[in-house]
């Protein structure tokens, strides 16, 4: 199976309105130019801060998902929406919602490792001062197959991504926002570690960088294929990329390096619980 996979690297305003109108043109333009499957970057509603975040939450069916399932419906492609500030039940969620060729809902994520850091003399975050972790490891069924769904600091742990390939995954998305402290250091390192643990596609989406911004974005949204290697990339500017997809290379690079098929289950075992 193959297919075109965009992301899109936008730009953010503290206006909802202006940043939904942003997403649907790059989304229109990617389409335009190929693409089947688009993917948004963390949090494309608003600015990457908790008081944002209060601002801008939305129930899931919401204006948000509204006009991404439409515009997924009209365009007939498959819409992994980032990520917004989903609100249920007082809860405020950071939440990938997936919609399919025909607009309707085949997923939804809700970050699971929340990003509570504080690194000296670097970045210091709280997101467990405003937002509640998701439950569960997430895999999505779509006319691609199967794809695993994260959020940003989702990709720090191996075992999320690791129990996404066991069900099935070829590709693993992950709408995001690292900063200028962990962007450098980790951003690529951490991406090629998961494609190369699990022998996949990872595909990662930021927001473009504001400097300005009360939390600078480090950009550089890429495509890692199973064998480690960037195959596709963005600076912190502005703008869109888009790269074939294609299960093929998954499997050959597994059937030429048995990773997977190798481990020692009578040694060690990896357990999901829920």
């Amino acid at each position: 199976m193959k297919t075109k996979l965009a992301c899109c690297q936008m730009p953010l305003t503290a206006d909802k309105e202006t940043n939904l109108n942003t997403a649907e043109k790059m989304i229109r333009t990617a389409t335009e130019n190929g693409a089947g499957m688009v993917l948004l970057p963390e949090m494309y509603i608003c600015p990457y801060a908790g008081s944002d975040f209060l601002t801008a939450a939305e129930p899931a069916d919401g204006p948000a998902n509204t006009r991404m399932s439409a515009l997924a419906g009209e365009l007939g492609i498959t819409l992994f929406a980032g990520s917004i500030p989903e609100m249920e039940d007082g809860h405020i969620y950071n939440s990938c919602f997936v919609f399919g060729p025909d607009g309707s809902l085949l997923g939804r994520h809700r970050k699971v490792h929340l990003f509570d850091v504080d690194v000296k003399d670097g970045i210091s975050f709280k997101e467990s001062n405003v937002l509640t972790a998701g439950d569960s490891i997430t895999v999505v069924e779509t006319p691609f197959g199967p794809v695993g769904v994260a959020v940003c600091f989702d990709i720090r742990f191996p075992e999320q991504f690791r129990i996404m390939a066991e069900h099935g995954a070829k590709l693993a998305v992950l709408p995001a926002a690292f900063n200028m402290t962990t962007g450098p250091m980790h951003w690529e390192l951490a991406l090629r570690s998961r494609a190369v643990d699990n022998q996949c596609y990872i595909a990662a989406c930021s927001s473009a960088r504001d400097e300005n911004a009360k939390y600078a974005a480090w950009g550089h949204s890429c495509v890692i294929d199973p064998w480690g290697n960037n195959i596709a990339g963005l600076d912190e500017k502005p703008g869109a990329i888009s790269v074939e997809i294609d299960t093929r290379v998954v499997d050959a690079a597994r059937e030429q390096l048995p990773i997977l098929s190798a481990r020692r289950k009578d040694l060690y075992r990896l357990e999901e619980i829920k």
